[in-house]
């Protein structure tokens, strides 16, 4: 059979067949051609160019490098006189660092090291080779930390390299207690420094936040003195703890140089001694743009449990976090004593822990002891006792103080003495005593009072009264209403109602101050008391305590649930670590959780 008949068959049965067409792609052949390119590249066949740097020869293909590189496009390809030129001198750019682009051009392979990564990104950058300086800047994000953050962010504005100054940027912000300390933040320009100042995400306390400032016109004094109240503005002074702010801030010489600056802390000052939290009269008008400023967002509301009856076993000295981003609980620095029935209060972002009966001595003793912690430093300290002893008492905090109202004392009567913390003063005195001493109200402040629900008696009967205190006047009024009937229930201030939460009923109802009257909110599952519950992120948060199960039996809890006012509605959060009540909870304010470095 001739070919001519063979053609013939196979285009006869190939018209019989459907038609289908094979897509057919070597996978190697890219591969190759670049290394069938490098290999000529270093035989020197059918090059046609040669770049020279510090009389170093390097031959190429001329559309090897046009197809790599805009630069060399616009080199080659125009009528530029490098277009008719067989030898090209590169100035700028060292022999080592052109021979090594020039072989990542062939091969698409290239080792950076510290030691070139900066020559090396400037020649990629004018050579026009955008992925290899991406890479150079991924390179050196890698080696970001707070003492070069700072460096990186001016080389990055050299080189116009957006991705590096992102980093190091977020960087510079996130370690801020680190960049502060380094010699690079003084050498900001007073425009720079007032950017980071006045950044929401600086993730800096604002005592940190004057002292960066001080430390910076110090540097330079003479021609950064008078920059100070710009820069003092740029301080959040309503989230400065008050002895740091008139002790130490206020006697600073800078400060008292600027009389702007002595202006605001006076208004400060005023506006503290005013008692007042809703408004800013006109004596302090001045300030009202600053005090109304928002905390930083890197400033966190955290959840902190201590203290309590741990599996109804015996009183805890666990300190509990709880991490939003796990969900988890973590441990903080345990309580350096147990303390049955102790007071727990926020203030400053500080937890205090007030009286309670001392049960690890030989006899047990109604305690005067304070102690606090801060998450900065996950450390417990004694701070100013009380000028009495409590337990089973109640404790609020309002602006710069503390109250501490009744309870049981030394000689465990029910009493009816109410003792006020001056932060400003690390001072405590006595108050006005309330009208009726009673045992497990349910307290909180809010609009310079603070209401009292309920309680019982010393014979444990329950006490339906409404007790408030003006604390601007230190005086109490007293008010009957059948609604109060709750014992061991706390009480919260949210959305400017005042929650109280359960005690011995499953109900939950809110007091609005202003039209003295109780709206019914969402009951909880079960009966319950002896539990804590506190703000977070504008939800009530609900932890253990003790409730009545279907066949009257108390039980002990590990619950944490949460409530929603704008739904009316309760959602659960898991469980405690261990079944919990009578302890404290507080909402922390932590900076980009100290707490987990300390």
């Amino acid at each position: 059979m001739t070919a001519e008949h063979i053609k013939e068959e196979i285009n006869n049965s190939m018209d019989r067949l459907p038609a289908d067409i094979f897509h057919y792609k070597d996978t190697e052949l890219s591969s190759n051609l670049h290394l069938q390119l490098n290999r000529l590249r270093q035989e020197n066949v059918l090059t046609d160019v040669i770049l020279c740097s510090d009389y170093t020869e390097i031959p190429c293909h001329r559309n090897v490098l046009v197809s790599s590189s805009p630069y060399f496009r616009a080199m080659f390809c125009n009528n530029f006189m490098e277009s008719q030129m067989a030898k090209i001198n590169v100035k700028g750019i060292t022999a080592a660092i052109l021979s090594g682009i020039i072989d990542y051009v062939y091969t698409g392979l290239m080792s950076i090291t510290m030691d070139i990564v900066l020559p090396l990104m400037q020649a990629a950058s004018l050579l026009q080779y955008g992925c290899l300086f991406e890479a150079c800047s991924a390179f050196l994000q890698e080696h970001l930390c707070p003492d070069n953050c700072l460096s990186m962010i001016r080389l990055s504005e050299i080189l116009s390299c957006t991705s590096l100054r992102e980093k190091a940027k977020e960087m510079a912000m996130k370690s801020f207690s680190d960049v502060s300390a380094s010699e690079d933040l003084c050498e900001l320009s007073l425009s720079e420094l007032m950017g980071y100042l006045e950044d929401d995400s600086l993730c800096a306390e604002e005592e940190q936040v004057f002292e960066t400032l001080v430390a910076w016109i110090h540097h330079d004094p003479v021609s950064r003195r008078g920059s100070i109240s710009d820069l003092f503005k740029k301080v959040r002074l309503r989230y400065i703890h008050p002895t740091f702010l008139f002790q130490f801030i206020a006697n600073d010489p800078l400060i008292q140089s600027s009389t702007l600056c002595t202006e605001l802390i006076d208004s400060v000052r005023r506006l503290m001694f005013s008692v007042c939290s809703k408004y800013v009269d006109s004596s302090v008008i001045d300030l009202k743009p600053l005090w109304v400023a928002p905390r930083r967002y890197t400033c966190s509301e955290t959840l902190v449990l201590v203290g309590g009856r741990k599996n109804n076993e015996q009183t805890s000295r666990e300190a509990l976090i709880f991490d939003e981003t796990s969900q988890q609980w973590q441990w903080l620095a345990k309580l350096p004593i147990r303390l049955y029935k102790a007071s727990y209060v926020c203030l400053h972002s500080v937890l205090y822990v007030l009286g309670g009966l001392a049960t690890n001595t030989k006899h047990n003793q109604v305690s005067r002891s304070v102690y606090t912690l801060s998450l900065k430093t996950n450390q417990w300290r004694m701070a100013e006792p009380m000028l009495e002893p409590h337990f089973a008492h109640q404790s609020v905090s309002y602006l710069h103080f503390i109250f501490v109202l009744g309870g049981l004392g030394a000689d465990m009567h029910v009493c009816n003495s109410v003792e006020r913390y001056n932060s400003m003063f690390n001072q405590w005195e006595s108050m006005a005593p309330m009208p009726e001493a009673v045992l497990h109200p349910a307290v909180a402040a809010i609009d310079q009072r603070i209401y009292m629900f309920g309680g019982e008696d010393g014979m444990q009967n329950p006490v339906r009264l409404i007790q408030v205190y003006h604390i601007a006047r230190n005086l109490w009024c007293q008010m009957e209403n059948r609604t109060v009937k709750n014992v061991s229930a706390p009480a919260v201030v949210l959305d400017d109602k005042i929650y109280i939460i359960g005690g011995y009923t499953r109900r939950m109802i809110a007091y609005d101050t202003k039209a003295n009257r109780f709206i019914k909110c969402a009951n909880l599952k079960e009966r319950r008391m002896h539990h804590s519950a506190t703000v977070l992120n504008n939800k009530l948060c609900v932890t253990g305590g003790r409730f009545v199960n279907g066949h009257d039996v108390i039980e002990d809890s590990d619950n944490f649930e949460c409530y929603d006012p704008n739904t009316d509605a309760w959602t659960s959060k898991g469980a405690l670590p261990y079944k919990l009540f009578d302890h404290g909870s507080v909402s922390l304010t932590c900076v980009s959780q100290m707490w987990a470095k300390s």
